[in-house]
C-alpha cells in the first residue's frame, strides 16, 4: 500500500451521526480517501473502528479525455505567459493585459467546444467565463455565450435547407425561431426569404417582418452612438412592431405573429418555446434582447432569478450549473469558486478562474487552514489531477512553480511517482529536477535507471546513470560486472563510454581501475608497449586493483615479456615477482590455486617468463652502463 502523504484531518461531518467522523487522507493524483468510523462517545448501535467506511473519491476523471487535451496544453500557455508578465506591467497596461488573457481563455474554451459538439452537455460550465462589462455591450456576450452552447440548430439548417422544398419541411419555423431566440437576424431572414419564394400569399408579411428585423437596433463594439441614442431608436423601432401586431397584419400566419410577439420581448410568446431555449439563462438572455437591451451588469441578478422561477415554474429544483450561475450574476466571486469545484469534474476552471482573479485583486486572498490560500490551493490541486496522466504531467510541473508556499515540496512528491518506463521519459524526468536543484531527486531517478538497465544487462547504460547519480558504490558494482565479463569473453562492451570516463572515473576506486585497465589495452593496441607496462605495474602495485583480478593483470604482462625488446627493467620485473609470490604464498588466494590446475600452469609460466626477462634486463642493462 502505498504511504499516505499528509497528515489525516479528523472532521465531523453534518449528517453524521455523533461520536462519527470521517478521516480524510490525499491518496493520489487526483483521489481523496475518506474514512467514516466510530469514535471514543459513539452513541449505542454505531459502528466500532474496526467496521469503517472506506470511500476513494475521484476528482480528476476526465483530465484523460483526449477531448480535452487541448484545452490542457493552451491554457497552460496562457497561464505560464499571465505569470512572467504580471510583475512588469501596472494601471492601464496590466489591466488592458488582463482582459486580453480572459479572452485568450474563452477562445480556447470556444475552440475546445467547437470541438466536441457531441460532449456539450458535461463541458457546457468550463464555458460561463463571460464578460460582465458595460451597458449594452453586455448583453452582446451574452448572446455570445447562448450561441456557443446552443449546438443542434447547425445540424437543423443543414437539415432544412438540403431538402427539396425547405419552407415545407417541419423543422423550419422552429429553425427561423431559434434564429430569434438567439438575436441572429440575417439568418432568420435568410430563411424567410425562403417561405417568401415559395408561398406568394405570404410575401407582403415576409416582407414587413423583414424589415423590423433589419431595422432592429444593436448597440454593436464598434458603433459610436450613444447608450441614449441607441434606447431612443429602440424605443421607435418597439413601437413599429407593436403596430403591426395590433393591426392584424400577421393574424393570418401564426409563426410569424409569434414572432413579433416575441420581438416585442412578450415573456409569454417566449415561453411557448421553452422547448427550443432547454435552458433558463437562454430564456434570460432573449428576454433581455428584446425587453432591456441596455441592461447593466449590477442589474442581472433581479432579471436572473426572475427568469429563473418563470422557466422551471416550480416544477424542477436548480442545478447545481444554476446555482453556479446565478452566483455569478450575483457576483459573489468565493461562491462562484466554491459552487464549481463541487460540481465540476476537474479542477481546470476553479483553478484558472481564481488565478486571474488573483491578479487582478478581486479575489480576497485570506489563508486556509493548513495554511495555503485558495488560489495556490486549487492550482495545486490541478496540478496533482495532471500528474495522473502520462503526458501531462509536464504541465503541471510549470503550475507547481508559481504556487510558492507549497508548490515545491508537491513537486518534489508527484516527480518521485512517476513511473520512468523509458530512458527518454527519465532524461525529461531528469531535466526538470536538475533545473531546480532537486538533488535527491536526481540521485533517486539515475539509480532507478541504473538498476533497470542492469537487471536487463545493459552495463554502460547502468554505467552511465550510476556515475550521473554520483553513487560510488553501485559505480563500484557495475564496474565488477565490466571486468566480470571481460575474464568470461575477452573483450569489453561500451568501449566508447569506457573511453571517455574523465574525470568522472575517480567515483570510485573500481572505476579508476576499469578506466586505467582500458587505458592499458589501448596503448598495448598501438604497440605503445613501454608505456603499457608502466601503467600496469602501477595498477597492481597501487592496489587499486581487486584482488580477484591480479592473476588477469598478471597474465596480460606475458605478451609484453615475449617481445623482442626488454620492455620491463629489471626492477620492474622483480616487483611482478613480488605480485605473484604474494598470490602464491596464500595471502590472497591459495587454495584456489591449489584446486585449480590451469592456475597452477599460469603460475609456473608466469615465473619461467619472469626468470627469462630477468635475464634479458640484468643483461641490457649491465651491457648499458658497461658502455
Amino acid at each position: 500500500m502505498e504511504e499516505l502523504d499528509v497528515e489525516p484531518a479528523l472532521t465531523l461531518v453534518p449528517g453524521v451521526a455523533p461520536g462519527r467522523g470521517r478521516l480524510h487522507f490525499q491518496w493520489g493524483p487526483g483521489e481523496m480517501l475518506v474514512c467514516e468510523a466510530a469514535f471514543p462517545g459513539a452513541g449505542h448501535g454505531e459502528k466500532g473502528p474496526g467496521c469503517p467506511y472506506i470511500h476513494v473519491l475521484r476528482k480528476d476523471q476526465d483530465i484523460h479525455l483526449h477531448t480535452l487535451r487541448k484545452l490542457f496544453n493552451e491554457s497552460h500557455g496562457i497561464f505560464v505567459g499571465l505569470q512572467r508578465s504580471d510583475e512588469e506591467l501596472s494601471g492601464k497596461s496590466k489591466k488592458a493585459q488582463l482582459v486580453g488573457v480572459s479572452k485568450n481563455y474563452r477562445s480556447v474554451i470556444r475552440a475546445c467546444m467547437e470541438d466536441m459538439h457531441q460532449m456539450a452537455a458535461e463541458q457546457e460550465s468550463n464555458g460561463k467565463m463571460f464578460s460582465l462589462t458595460a451597458a449594452g455591450h453586455l448583453l452582446l456576450h451574452l448572446l455570445d455565450w447562448v450561441r456557443l452552447h446552443v449546438c443542434d440548430v447547425d445540424n437543423m439548417v443543414r437539415e432544412v435547407l438540403s431538402s427539396e422544398n425547405p419552407s415545407k419541411h417541419e423543422l423550419f419555423w422552429n429553425v427561423v425561431d431559434i434564429f430569434v431566440l438567439q438575436g441572429r437576424m440575417e439568418d432568420a431572414r435568410h430563411l424567410l426569404s425562403k417561405e417568401a419564394t415559395a408561398n406568394p400569399t405570404s410575401k407582403g408579411m415576409c416582407k414587413i417582418l423583414d424589415d423590423l428585423m433589419k431595422k432592429m437596433p444593436v448597440l454593436g463594439l464598434g458603433n459610436t452612438q450613444t447608450l441614449t441614442e441607441m434606447e431612443l431608436k429602440w424605443q421607435h423601432w418597439h413601437e413599429e412592431c407593436q403596430r403591426y401586431l395590433q393591426d392584424g397584419t400577421f393574424a393570418s400566419n401564426p409563426h410569424m405573429e409569434s414572432i413579433c410577439k416575441i420581438l416585442l420581448g412578450d415573456e409569454n410568446a417566449i415561453l411557448e418555446k421553452k422547448e427550443l431555449m432547454t435552458t433558463w439563462y437562454h430564456f434570460l438572455v432573449t428576454h433581455l434582447l428584446y425587453s432591456h437591451p441596455a441592461v447593466k451588469p449590477v442589474e442581472l441578478r433581479f432579471y436572473a432569478q426572475s427568469s429563473l422561477d418563470q422557466f422551471l415554474g416550480g416544477e424542477n429544483s436548480p442545478e447545481p450549473l444554476d446555482t453556479i450561475l446565478m452566483a455569478a450574476f450575483e457576483f459573489e466571486i468565493h461562491q462562484v469558486i466554491k459552487e464549481c469545484s463541487i460540481a465540476l469534474s476537474n479542477w481546470w476552471f476553479v483553478a484558472h478562474l481564481t488565478d486571474l482573479l488573483d491578479h487582478c485583486k478581486l479575489l480576497q486572498s485570506h489563508n486556509l487552514y493548513f495554511g495555503s490560500n485558495m488560489r495556490e490551493f486549487l492550482l495545486l490541486e490541478y496540478a496533482s489531477g495532471l500528474f495522473s496522466h502520462h503526458s501531462l504531467w509536464q504541465l503541471g510541473v510549470d503550475y507547481f512553480d508559481h504556487c510558492s508556499e507549497y508548490g515545491r515540496v508537491y513537486l518534489e512528491l508527484h516527480i518521485e511517482r512517476i513511473p520512468l518506463t523509458t530512458e527518454q521519459k527519465a532524461l525529461k524526468v531528469l531535466r526538470i529536477c536538475e533545473q531546480r536543484q532537486m538533488h535527491e531527486q536526481v540521485r533517486s531517478i539515475c539509480k532507478i535507471m541504473a538498476m533497470k538497465a542492469l537487471r536487463n544487462n545493459r552495463l554502460g547504460s547502468a554505467l552511465s546513470w550510476s556515475i550521473r547519480a554520483k553513487d560510488a558504490a553501485f559505480a563500484t558494482l557495475i564496474s565488477d560486472r565490466f571486468l566480470k565479463d571481460y575474464c568470461e569473453r575477452g573483450s569489453f562492451s561500451d568501449l566508447d563510454l569506457i573511453d571517455n570516463l574523465g574525470p568522472s572515473m575517480l567515483l570510485s576506486d573500481r572505476l579508476t581501475f576499469l578506466g586505467k585497465y582500458r587505458e592499458f589495452h589501448r596503448l598495448y593496441g598501438e604497440k605503445r608497449f613501454s608505456e603499457a607496462a608502466k601503467l600496469l605495474l602501477m595498477l597492481m602495485t597501487a592496489h587499486i586493483a581487486p584482488c580477484s583480478f591480479w592473476m588477469t593483470l598478471l597474465t596480460d604482462a606475458l605478451p609484453l615479456l615475449e617481445q623482442k625488446e626488454v620492455i620491463f627493467s629489471a626492477e620492474q620485473t622483480y616487483e611482478l615477482m613480488r605480485c605473484l609470490e604474494d598470490l602464491t604464498a596464500g595471502k590472497l588466494d591459495n587454495q584456489k590455486l591449489q584446486d585449480d590446475d590451469i592456475e597452477t600452469t599460469k603460475v609456473e609460466m608466469l615465473r619461467l617468463a619472469f626468470a627469462r626477462n630477468l635475464a634479458r634486463a640484468i643483461v641490457k642493462e649491465g651491457t648499458l652502463e658497461g658502455s
